[in-house]
């Protein structure tokens, strides 16, 4: 067995319902080297972070080399198990999904999402049968290589569709049953929603978390598996940048500056 089917499968076993897997999503190397420092079991990717780090928008806008090639920085950064987000697989057809896939199973990735938003101006969500041949080809693609790789089906019912938890169970179950492992449902933290959606889906649950959501510890408590921090990260990052900017063009002054990280502790960072 080598490094990553070994890196595959402890991440796999991370995902315990009722125990979730906490996730602060990284953009690159230093935010990854940054998370892996504070603690974490493993590192995800987020997909709005590493485009707009490229000067990309988020939303299936990123070619698939640069996507791959930035996963392929962050598994260099740490020792921790990287699951990436690949939008919805960088590419129209199934096949075309199976690739990139497969290059970021090279690049050294053990979990995807993959999500069934659209963003080519059709209907917000793919339809659930193509949906299915879609991640049907990730799974042969991760397969192929040898790598158990963990397979986080995105229902974005809640972002772009009915909001209703009949509609997302019908499909979770079915992108479970074409090779999903987990299901991602980002768009809701009401408890009780969550709970029932933990009740109606027969795999670990992800779901997406910032300021107003829940604690781990309450998530946890109806279920959860795996709670993302998704691009909130990155975003507040970015805030930072913005008001820095704005301080010292309007007054000259630099108070945004105040809580960051320091040189030297960045720098050691760095040096892996």
């Amino acid at each position: 067995m080598n490094d990553n089917q070994t890196r595959a499968l402890h991440f796999r076993s991370l995902h315990v319902p009722g125990e979730p897997l906490v996730l602060v999503n990284a953009w690159d190397a230093a935010s990854a080297r940054i998370v892996a420092a504070a603690g974490a079991r493993a590192v995800a990717t987020t997909s709005a972070g590493v485009a707009w780090s490229l000067g990309a928008p988020d939303g299936d806008a990123l070619g698939r080399d640069a996507a791959v090639d930035l996963v392929r920085r962050v598994v260099a950064a740490v020792p921790l198990p990287v699951t990436a987000d690949i939008e919805s697989g960088y590419g129209d057809t199934a096949d075309e999904v199976a690739a990139t896939v497969a290059a970021v199973v090279a690049a050294g990735a053990v979990g995807v999402n993959v999500e069934d938003a659209r963003h080519d101006g059709a209907a917000p969500l793919r339809e659930v049968g193509e949906q299915c041949d879609r991640l049907a080809a990730v799974r042969s693609a991760a397969d192929r290589a040898g790598i158990p790789l963990f397979v986080n089906a995105r229902v974005d019912t809640f972002l772009r569709g009915s909001g209703d938890v009949a509609e997302t169970a019908a499909r979770a179950r079915a992108y479970l049953a074409a090779g999903a492992d987990g299901v991602f449902v980002p768009g809701t933290v009401d408890l009780r929603t969550v709970a029932a959606l933990v009740e109606a889906i027969p795999g670990p649950l992800n779901v997406l978390a910032g300021p107003g959501a829940p604690a781990v510890s309450e998530l946890a408590e109806v279920g959860v598996a795996r709670v993302s921090l998704g691009s909130a990260v990155a975003e507040a990052a970015y805030a930072v940048a913005r008001r820095a900017a704005e301080e010292a063009f309007a007054t000259g002054t630099y108070g945004a500056l105040a809580d960051a990280l320091d040189y030297g502790t960045l720098n050691e960072l760095m040096r892996g």
